[in-house]
């Protein structure tokens, strides 16, 4: 067991001079004041900070005159790039802070095997908070708030979203997706093929952004909403859940295209015993142990 004490409460410095440090600093998402005081405290006080985007980052560090020397971190340079951060701060004490092109580093980003990485050093991972496009579209999406998955990018093949969609038709919580303007369509397409198109969602487009605009309906008004007024912009999809008879409908379904015999192969495909197999297959159908032995006889 690991236990990390940053001591960030006294509203002076987060670091420990004998001990390098990773801080994962929120930037805006669009409006640029959104900028807490902290991060841009924390930016100036780094020995570097670690862009996903250095051009990007360099015109935020502009605006604030911030002049804290850049390096490289992005999804083609980790694997070299990170330890090398690694022990910087492991070894030679630095201080760096990671930031993403928008809004919270390590959500959907090469962010998250850093602070792995750091966290299995023995490094202090301290969190700046700020905006994040996920949570900004779902408070404001009129869905319920109280439990949700973020699911991020959803696949691209059309064989792997069927599959992921089908994995999250009987979730009960709401759902937050990331997709771009040239795939919101052929993804509220597949969600409807999949869930029904009266499934309630909400598209959040631009957000604290001059053009945001939050579109909500179900899945069949979005989509007629968007033959109109072309795709724009990053997208939030923010989606409901299943309700209770969608759960129930789902869970009733999955096998009954099976023979039993593939049913009982599904659970030895598990890693269940025959024996254990059947018994399942007995239960969910409502037979007997013994009435699917001899059916399978």
């Amino acid at each position: 067991m690991q236990v990390q004490q940053s001591f960030t409460g006294d509203g002076g410095s987060d670091r420990s001079p004998k001990r390098g440090v990773l801080y994962l600093v929120a930037t805006p998402i669009g409006n640029l004041e959104d900028m807490t005081y902290r991060a841009v405290r924390i930016l100036r006080e780094a020995d570097c900070i670690a862009a996903e985007d250095t051009r990007q980052t360099r015109k935020l560090l502009s605006h604030f005159d911030i002049h804290t020397r850049l390096v490289s971190y992005h999804e083609h340079n980790k694997q070299a790039s990170g330890p090398e951060l690694v022990r910087l701060m492991r070894d030679e004490g630095l201080a760096i802070a990671l930031v993403s092109d928008a809004g919270l580093p390590a959500i959907s980003d090469p962010g998250a095997d850093l602070a792995r990485l750091a966290a299995r050093e023995g490094i202090a991972v301290i969190p700046v908070p700020g905006a994040n496009a996920a949570l900004s579209g779902l408070i404001a999406s009129g869905l319920p708030t109280d439990r949700f998955t973020f699911i991020g990018f959803a696949p691209r093949e059309r064989k792997e979203l069927r599959l992921e969609l089908e994995r999250l038709k009987a979730a009960p919580e709401t759902l937050l997706f990331y997709e771009s303007p040239h795939r919101i369509e052929k993804t509220l397409e597949a969600m409807g093929e999949a869930w029904g198109m009266q499934r309630r969602v909400c598209l959040a487009r631009e957000l604290t952004k001059r053009y945001e605009e939050f579109v909500r309906g179900t899945i069949a008004e979005c989509l007629e909403h968007l033959a109109v007024h072309r795709p724009q912009g990053e997208y939030v999809l923010i989606v409901e859940g299943a309700t209770p008879e969608e759960r129930r409908a789902a869970e009733q379904a999955w096998w009954e295209a099976l023979t039993l015999e593939q049913h009982v192969a599904h659970y030895e495909s598990q890693g269940d015993s025959r024996k254990d197999a059947m018994k399942k297959t007995a239960s969910d159908r409502g037979l007997t142990k013994r009435d699917v032995y001899n059916a399978l006889l």
